[in-house]
């Protein structure tokens, strides 16, 4: 299933690979955490099909899937060392009501859990248990023969165990919850924040250098509750508009806009209905894709 070059017309080349586009996309996403990456790594995908010999490749969504995962895999190789680098916590971009996403699971602990995993593990867990791809494809796909590939997705799936979620939270529960959460920050209602969460809850904010944000995770009850304080006055000072309640990543939440006119997502990971996790998205550089 190789294709080499020559080109036929662009218009032919789109045809047969824009309906591939979101399928495309959502793989690339779910590899690297990044919407403007994904949508590069795609885009490069298209200008390799605009130069192969289609008539050559008799599944399109294969060598497509093939060529998207081969350029997000050189991709994690760079992103590894930034990531060294980074401000604070690093969260993946938020993705707003993801309809599509939404079908395959991938919660943002589940993403945050397959930052932990080696590239080759993320694309054999990725591609055989959430995009339901067979091993000999998958093993075509990172270069690898089938026994070791399914080694390396029984690897990953024991590393993220604990991320999948132990139930389904129906969503308009969530979504009841979420905008609960925000009231109360808002308000500076501590009684009703502090019923919400679960003992051990922990926060992550992402500001990447650019927001003010915390630079660690704050874990504990007491901790998260102070810091919400501090916000509920900065909140009835400044105002903060709520701009959409939502699924973010797979997690109920909201976004809002700030002071300083730039969003902000919170999405709340919510454990026997209680808040387990809360994420703060405050870096600008991934909220572009929001605007």
């Amino acid at each position: 299933m190789t294709a080499v070059g020559g080109a036929t017309d662009g218009g032919d080349a789109a045809a047969s690979f824009d309906p591939l586009r979101p399928m495309l996309t959502r793989v690339a996403y779910r590899m690297l955490g990044s919407v403007a990456d994904a949508e590069d790594v795609v885009q490069d995908a298209f200008l390799r099909w605009l130069g192969a010999d289609r008539a050559a490749v008799r599944e399109p969504a294969a060598f497509l899937r093939r060529t998207v995962t081969r350029l997000c895999l050189d991709q994690l190789k760079s992103a590894r060392a930034q990531r060294e680098t980074y401000v604070g916590p690093w969260l993946p971009d938020p993705l707003v009501d993801d309809g599509e996403g939404e079908a395959d699971d991938v919660t943002l602990p589940l993403m945050l859990a397959l930052e932990r995993l080696s590239p080759l593990e993320r694309a054999a867990f990725l591609l055989h248990d959430v995009f339901g791809v067979g091993f000999d494809e998958v093993a075509a796909t990172i270069e690898r023969d089938p026994a070791a590939t399914r080694q390396l997705a029984a690897r990953a799936r024991a590393h993220v165990r604990d991320a999948r979620p132990r139930y389904k939270l129906e969503k308009e529960r969530g979504l009841e919850i979420a905008h609960a959460f925000f009231e109360a920050s808002r308000s500076g209602d501590m009684q009703a924040l502090g019923a919400m969460l679960a003992a051990d809850v922990g926060m992550w904010a992402d500001g990447g250098g650019k927001r003010p944000a915390a630079a660690v995770p704050i874990l504990g009850k007491t901790l998260v509750m102070k810091v919400h304080r501090s916000v509920a006055v900065l909140l009835r000072k400044y105002g903060s508009t709520l701009v959409h309640t939502g699924m973010i990543n797979g997690l109920p939440g909201f976004v809002t806009r700030e002071a300083d006119g730039e969003f902000q997502t919170t999405a709340l990971d919510i454990e026997d209905g209680r808040i387990a996790a809360i994420y703060v998205m405050r870096n600008p550089d991934k909220l572009k894709h929001m605007h």
